[in-house]
């Protein structure tokens, strides 16, 4: 057991996973325990988290786990085990990326826990309509029947089946009240009847996406180098990064910045250096993490975003643009998916694409990565690859197939009342023309 080490991985829905590792264990060997008991072949979203100076930073899975437990993990522990989290490290708008049920699942518990620590005031209408979907994805369909006066009151007391800080933020119970959020949720609940609980939770997914401070990882940085100067958080989304103030232990935003916004980012020790295009005409913005150990990870889970964003772009235009045309009622109302056949495709080589196509390499050299004296510099640059047509008809019919259970042995098929529109009006115009005498040459 001296060789060993016990280790406990927290998951979003507030379980546990147990596993033995190694003393020098990489990262890996706590990935491959993971995926095997849940029973996955990838996480997609996830990354292994450790907590260094009260933050989370995402494990660089080449490493080996002593350099982030230091010491103790030497020293070891038969009874005390060490913790590591299981975070979403990239988030998404639409769940039907995520392919596994299981990870999907997980994805949508740790945005439910996410919503409820969220503080955007101004968009407090999403919060009830994220409840009802929660409510309608964990309870099911609320039923309702005609009741008279007193029937309607006793309603009202058994109707406070779930807790409004189960599903609200603790700022809006304040500002509204228990009893105000117990009476208008169960009607928008209601309007979700009909809907599986798996579509719900994707509809969760889809309009958590929304809220402008959840699917978005924080990192604390400071404006000036010594301690004390204005508290600077650094947001990475799935589309850039978000630079906010902190004041009073509120948010407000200085910079939104899409990947194609960015020029680069350096840091040198626990400087981290953020310069944007010079179409922006913005001066370089320069902040202060905790240490080059922070910058240093703060700045591969920048890169790792990229990645992820451009390897999943063509993907997420395939599925909005079906997600419009079932809008528009030009698909059938089915939402299906076949899992496998879609991560072949997105797996394929035409919805991937090499880092040399959007990032240049981390430029680095031999130097001490730790101390603040370090005077190697490192930097991502962040090159957008050309935009490319993504409404090939070919290409579209697959993901349509999959989504909407429309046939792809051969051109999207619309419904036929769509063709009988069209075809009416042709005539019509036809008749007018010929009723006037002009040629339909």
């Amino acid at each position: 057991m001296k060789q060993k080490r016990q280790v406990c991985i927290l998951l979003p829905n507030k379980q546990h996973l147990d596993c033995t590792i190694r003393v020098k264990a990489t990262g890996h060997e706590v990935l491959s325990s993971v995926l095997k008991q849940l029973c996955v072949s990838e996480l997609q979203v996830f990354g292994l988290t450790v907590v260094r100076d009260n933050e989370y930073l995402f494990l660089d899975l080449d490493q080996k786990l002593s350099k982030y437990f230091g010491k103790k993990w030497s020293r070891g522990s038969t009874t005390v085990p060490f913790v590591i989290f299981l975070r979403a490290q990239y988030y998404v708008q639409s769940g039907q990326l995520i392919l596994s049920s299981k990870v999907q699942q997980l994805y949508y518990a740790e945005l439910r826990q996410k919503v409820l620590r969220s503080q955007s005031h101004h968009q407090e209408a999403l919060y009830f309509q994220l409840a009802a979907s929660a409510l309608q994805a964990e309870v099911g369909d609320l039923e309702q029947r005609e009741r008279n006066n007193e029937e309607k009151r006793q309603e009202m007391k058994h109707r406070q089946y779930f807790l409004p800080e189960d599903y609200f933020p603790s700022w809006l119970i304040k500002r509204r009240g228990r009893d105000y959020l117990l009476q208008h949720c169960p009607v928008l609940h209601s309007e979700l009847k009909g809907l599986s609980r798996s579509q719900a939770r994707l509809q969760f997914i889809k309009e958590a996406s929304g809220l402008q401070d959840t699917p978005i990882t924080f990192y604390r940085m400071r404006q000036d180098k010594k301690e004390g100067g204005s508290v600077i958080r650094l947001g990475v989304t799935l589309k850039g990064v978000c630079i906010f103030q902190e004041v009073e232990g509120k948010l407000f935003l200085l910079f939104d910045l899409s990947w194609a916004d960015v020029d680069r980012f350096t840091f040198q020790g626990s400087r981290f250096d953020i310069t944007a295009v010079g179409s922006l005409c913005l001066p370089k913005l320069v902040y202060y993490t905790y240490s080059a150990f922070h910058s240093k990870h703060i700045l591969k889970h920048l890169s790792d975003s990229h990645r992820f964003h451009i390897n999943n772009r063509d993907a997420v235009d395939y599925i909005q643009q079906l997600e419009d045309m079932q809008a528009n009622r030009f698909c059938k109302e089915a939402y299906i998916c076949d899992t496998v056949c879609l991560r072949q495709r997105l797996q394929s080589s035409s919805y991937t694409s090499s880092m040399s196509d959007c990032i240049a390499a981390v430029e680095t050299a031999c130097a001490k990565e730790e101390e603040e004296e370090d005077v190697t510099e490192f930097e991502l640059c962040v090159d957008e690859p050309e935009e490319s047509f993504v409404d090939n008809p070919a290409e579209l019919s697959w993901l349509a197939e999959l989504l909407h259970d429309v046939p792809v042995d051969g051109p999207l098929v619309f419904p036929s009342s769509s063709w009988t529109a069209v075809t009416m009006e042709m005539k019509q115009v036809l008749r007018r023309r010929a009723d006037k005498g002009v040629s339909l040459d």
